[in-house]
């Protein structure tokens, strides 16, 4: 069941799709839900995305598809739902006797922890456990390791609460990546890496939390997202 706030910006949504073939932007959101600031946008989307209602596509703009509508907006009800299957070219007779098949190269890496995507939390460097990761993620130079996000201020990069990244181990990053930032020996962040002058920027890829601007030798950096992992 959706909240009446989850169910306007819902149907708000929908309108502005079927009329102008785009989603409308969290500044418009925010507007038409008459909200103080877009971080509820963020928690109402969060939401909805959770309950299946809508999806958002990583790295586009206004990148939000609506999956299903609840009856009050002409969706169809859930009860008694039979799924269409849709005919392919999937072959019906025995495998041909040289069939072999499809194998994805795969790979344990360790994972160190939880990493906040908010406000710092402690540093981790202890192994919880380890997962499989397929091995062309971790095709490039260097050790690499896994950590498990907790937050959402990275929400707009595609990376959400509960997220296992993939870290490939470095000490220098370019402006733009997304790196694991020591902050002064006692705080780990996964944020976009920015460098002014004699000061690094940690900057957050959500409107609601602010850019952290330290001096350099403050920072460390300790790794580049290089893939994701995502269980639903």
């Amino acid at each position: 069941m959706l909240t009446k706030k989850q169910l306007d910006l819902l149907e708000f949504i929908h309108k502005r799709v079927q009329a102008d073939g785009v989603p409308p932007s969290f500044d418009e959101m925010k507007i038409a839900l008459d909200l103080r600031s877009k971080s509820g946008i963020h928690r109402l989307i969060t939401a909805l995305e959770e309950r299946g209602f809508i999806r958002r596509l990583a790295h586009r703009a206004r990148a939000i598809e609506i999956v299903k509508l609840p009856e009050s907006l002409g969706g169809e009800p859930t009860a008694g739902f039979k799924p269409r299957v849709i005919e392919g070219d999937r072959p019906t007779g025995p495998r041909p006797a040289n069939f072999e098949p499809v194998t994805v190269d795969a790979m344990e890496l360790p994972v160190m922890g939880r990493i906040a995507a908010g406000v710092p939390i402690e540093a981790i460097s202890h192994v919880s456990h380890r997962v499989a990761v397929p091995g062309s993620m971790v095709s490039g130079q260097g050790d690499h390791y896994a950590l498990e996000v907790r937050g959402d201020s990275m929400i707009d990069a595609g990376i959400n609460d509960g997220d296992v990244v993939v870290i490939r181990e470095t000490t220098v990053a370019d402006n733009g990546d997304i790196v694991v930032a020591l902050v002064e020996d006692q705080e780990a962040t996964l944020k976009r890496f920015f460098r002014r002058g004699h000061a690094i920027a940690l900057e957050a890829a959500n409107p609601a939390y602010e850019t952290r601007v330290l001096p350099e030798d403050k920072v460390k950096v300790q790794g580049r997202l290089v893939g994701l992992i995502r269980t639903y």
